[in-house]
């Protein structure tokens, strides 16, 4: 992989929506950044508008979702708009916030995807060296593993256990993340889930604002409400995982290949890379 030009948007962009987890509405508003500003967050709904980095070293929780945090200050559910910045091959970018998560939108990257685009993506001076890993990395907890191979570009393999009587046992997904892969065959999967979990994680506080306007529902039947691909979960586990690596704030030049993982492991991952 080549070093890769830097690139922010030529006019601010906005969306709006509700939490997913907190079910609050939740205002953002997309600006353009200098070269090497890398991805900021800033929560315009608390005092002095506190900023957060896009980084792996701000990664303070990772059930059910990425939340950063600096100091006391938090913001959760960050891993779709990343996913679609990374998608598009946006590297500099201001986010102004209200609210502490950011909106489920369709429960997909798309919408932040078309936002994007609407407000044009435009080459800045400067590019970032890619990171590829020396050697093969891996982390794991229990059956759970994701594996960094070295390669020329970025690919990414999920490989999820289902055990499902309908859906199967196990759905796969791979995309070579080239030029409009992200956006035509991973950007419209959306945020899945199994009906019977929906109560108990809602007693935790999680998943107050899921619907079926925002997620994928699974029941003993199958899909309850339409999928937008057949293996829709696997594919929305590439977003994310391309979501929580932008966290390293460069290009990846690797094979990732998740078993049964999430955003826990994708974020140990992330750290094993930067300490080489």
């Amino acid at each position: 992989m080549t070093p890769v030009r830097q690139r922010t948007i030529r006019r601010p962009a906005s969306a709006a929506g509700i939490g997913i987890h907190s079910g609050e509405p939740v205002e953002i508003t997309c600006l353009p950044a200098p070269p090497g500003a890398g991805i900021l967050f800033c929560r315009l709904d608390l005092p002095a508008a506190p900023e957060i980095r896009a980084s792996v070293d701000a990664v303070v929780d990772t059930h059910r979702g990425v939340t950063l945090g600096r100091g006391g200050v938090r913001l959760r559910t960050v891993e779709h708009l990343l996913a679609a910045l990374a998608g598009v091959g946006v590297t500099n970018l201001r986010v102004e916030i209200r609210g502490g998560e950011l909106p489920a939108l369709d429960g997909s990257a798309a919408p932040y995807c078309a936002m994007l685009e609407r407000a044009g993506i435009e080459e800045q001076d400067g590019f970032l060296e890619p990171l590829r890993p020396a050697a093969p990395i891996s982390v794991g907890e229990g059956a759970a593993t994701v594996l960094a191979l070295p390669a020329d570009d970025l690919r990414l393999t999920y490989i999820v256990p289902l055990h499902h009587p309908v859906l199967g046992a196990v759905q796969v997904a791979h995309a070579a993340l080239t030029e409009g892969v992200f956006e035509r065959e991973i950007a419209p999967a959306r945020t899945w889930g199994f009906a019977a979990d929906v109560e108990k994680l809602r007693g935790q506080g999680l998943a107050v604002g899921a619907s079926p306007d925002n997620a994928l529902g699974l029941g003993p039947e199958g899909y309850l409400n339409p999928p937008r691909m057949a293996d829709e979960p696997a594919r929305h586990k590439l977003l994310d995982l391309l979501g929580d690596l932008a966290l390293l704030g460069r290009p990846l030049a690797a094979h990732v290949i998740a078993v049964g993982a999430g955003h826990t492991l994708h974020a140990a991952l992330a750290r094993r890379i930067l300490r080489g």
